[in-house]
């Protein structure tokens, strides 16, 4: 199996398999297809509950497609967040913490569950579950905006806003934390940051999704007492 990550930042993901390979691939993720593949739509692999626990603690689907290859094929895959696509090495030592709802595909042998974080510590924004990949193989990754890759030497120490945080190797150790005073935490829009403590890999990107969302409630608003027209990014037309 290869693949080619395409189109940046407006990413696609481009497999190509051979005959027997089999990719799995969230709900709705596929943009097109070439040769003779075979889909199978399942729910996901585990117990009732543990579907139910991926499905509405950890931002995915319930159902998931496997993509089988009867000869040589190619599929297309992308996810909803405008912006890069990032593959994850995942290997029986070393798994990952993962945003929920970036979730792309994966192979065979990656097992996805979620994980707790508990109430004091935050970690990507303000979600209490995250999706935890285990297992051996590929994982495959949509963020907003590019996707930025750190690995981290032992002690060594990184700062990273919540809502920026993409994905976390279960070796490094974190905790969220203030930064700045209540005036900062008000005023400022900085109140939580992720202190991320090596060894481990994270990824991180450029874009903040709450930041943006909030940017286009305050353009409706604006388009809404002011007439018809669009707003975006602080321009108006019409």
């Amino acid at each position: 199996m290869q693949y080619q990550i395409l189109k940046e930042p407006m990413a696609i993901l481009d497999i190509q398999v051979r005959s027997s390979e089999k990719i799995t691939a969230e709900s709705g993720a596929r943009v097109y297809m070439k040769g003779d593949i075979e889909i199978q739509t399942r729910t996901r692999e585990g117990g009732f509950l543990k579907k139910i626990k991926v499905t509405a603690l950890g931002g995915e689907s319930f159902f998931v497609n496997d993509y089988i290859a009867h000869g040589d094929c190619s599929i297309g895959l992308t996810g909803p967040p405008l912006g890069d696509i990032v593959r994850l090495d995942i290997d029986s030592g070393s798994g990952f913490i993962v945003q929920s709802g970036s979730y792309v595909a994966s192979t065979q042998s990656v097992m996805l569950d979620t994980q707790w974080q508990g109430f004091t510590k935050g970690l990507f924004g303000s979600e209490f579950f995250m999706l935890k990949a285990t297992g051996q193989g590929d994982l495959f990754l949509n963020a907003y905006g590019g996707i930025i890759h750190k690995q981290l030497a032992p002690g060594e120490k990184i700062m990273i806003d919540n809502y920026h945080l993409v994905a976390l190797s279960n070796q490094a150790t974190y905790r969220v934390t203030k930064v700045g005073g209540t005036k900062t935490m008000i005023l400022g829009g900085e109140g939580l940051a992720t202190e991320i403590t090596g060894p481990g890999s994270l990824y991180f990107q450029t874009k903040n999704i709450r930041e943006f969302i909030g940017m286009l409630g305050i353009n409706q608003r604006t388009e809404t007492t002011s007439g018809s027209g669009v707003s975006f990014g602080g321009f108006r037309i019409g």
